[in-house]
């Protein structure tokens, strides 16, 4: 009996916000990535009165969703006919409800430690905070959140 090997799952982070376009435009620019650009799909979908109007919003001179955004690594696949990317992503959502409690999950940026402090200056320029630095036998990084409050690591 052969044994295959089974695909890659593909997937993408999911990140609750209350801004989902400022929050693109922050990551998008903390990790050198792309928005995502959906509007092809969305006039499609506003065309078929599949989609309603107060749904969507203007984002970089085009037609976006209201509630969600994507940005995607530079060099991934994009399906042509929706703009979505096809490889590493993270999704921004409007939820109602503001962050409370620490993240579950969160990101490391790892940018090496000769490159540390440079990126925690850009990455402060662009909205993100310090929370604190961590110096330890296992490694340095430091602690940061982004605008919304979200936190993630720079190591």
């Amino acid at each position: 009996m052969t044994q295959t090997t089974p695909a890659p799952v593909h997937f993408k982070l999911v990140v609750d916000c209350a801004d989902p376009h400022a929050q693109a435009d922050f990551w998008a620019a903390a990790l050198h990535y792309e928005t995502e650009d959906n509007s092809a799909l969305i006039e499609r979908l506003l065309a078929m009165g599949a989609l309603p109007g107060e749904a969507t919003v203007e984002f970089h001179g085009r037609p976006a969703f209201r509630d969600l955004v994507a940005v995607r690594h530079p060099d991934d696949p994009v399906d042509a006919d929706s703009g979505t990317g096809l490889g590493r992503r993270l999704l921004f959502q409007r939820v109602p409800e503001p962050k409370t409690t620490k993240n579950r999950l969160h990101l490391d940026l790892h940018v090496g430690g000769e490159r540390r402090a440079g990126e925690v200056e850009r990455l402060t320029a662009l909205g993100a905070r310090v929370e604190r630095e961590v110096k330890e036998p296992s490694g340095q990084w430091v602690v940061m959140t982004d605008p919304e409050g979200n936190e993630f690591c720079v190591q």
